[in-house]
């Protein structure tokens, strides 16, 4: 008897085994990067990290779209096209600005500077911005950059910096202090 219960728990092992690869076969083929995150108390878990698409063109090894975890940064996009191209001119871009679901990235050669409507951001998007990304701008607090989202939300994408005035707690003063932080719509 002590050869049957032997391979009965062999057996039970294996299919335990064959279960726990099929479910991480499983895991692993919905997207994204398990993140350790830590609540209140000490409890860690996991989550699955928010990915976005981003367009990367110019002198990169594969141009195209690229899949990356969100937050993401330029350099992040510009390793996931397979890094910088022979002769890429990285000086004009800022790698360290951050990249939004459906952004553009152009990396120029030398001599060609930042496309226009493409290259690196060079400030908040209004129209794209969340509301902790609109708190860089300064003077806005939490409250204000509230107020910018849902004004966007209910009356769409702003055309100009000067819509801005029509957000309650903005004038002219205050407008004047974001303008030059501010990414032209």
């Amino acid at each position: 008897m002590p050869t049957t219960n032997l391979r009965v728990g062999a057996i039970v092992v294996a299919l335990a085994l064959v279960i726990a690869v099929a479910a991480g076969a499983w895991y692993g083929s919905k997207g994204g990067t398990p993140v350790a995150v830590e609540a209140v108390g000490g409890v860690s878990y996991s989550t699955i990290a928010e990915t976005i698409v981003v367009h990367v063109a110019g002198a990169v090894q594969r141009p195209g779209l690229v899949t990356v975890p969100s937050p993401a940064r330029i350099a992040d996009v510009i390793a996931a096209a397979g890094g910088a191209g022979p002769g890429a001119d990285l000086g004009g871009l800022n790698l360290a600005a951050t990249v939004s679901d459906g952004d553009q990235v152009v990396v120029p050669m030398p001599g060609e500077g930042s496309p226009a409507g493409g290259g690196a951001r060079q400030g908040i998007d209004l129209n794209h911005s969340s509301a902790a990304e609109l708190e860089k701008l300064p003077g806005v607090g939490p409250v204000l950059a509230a107020r910018i989202v849902d004004f966007r939300e209910s009356n769409g994408p702003f055309e100009t910096v000067e819509d801005l005035l029509d957000v309650g707690g903005i004038g002219e003063a205050k407008l004047e202090a974001m303008r030059n932080a501010i990414e032209r719509p």
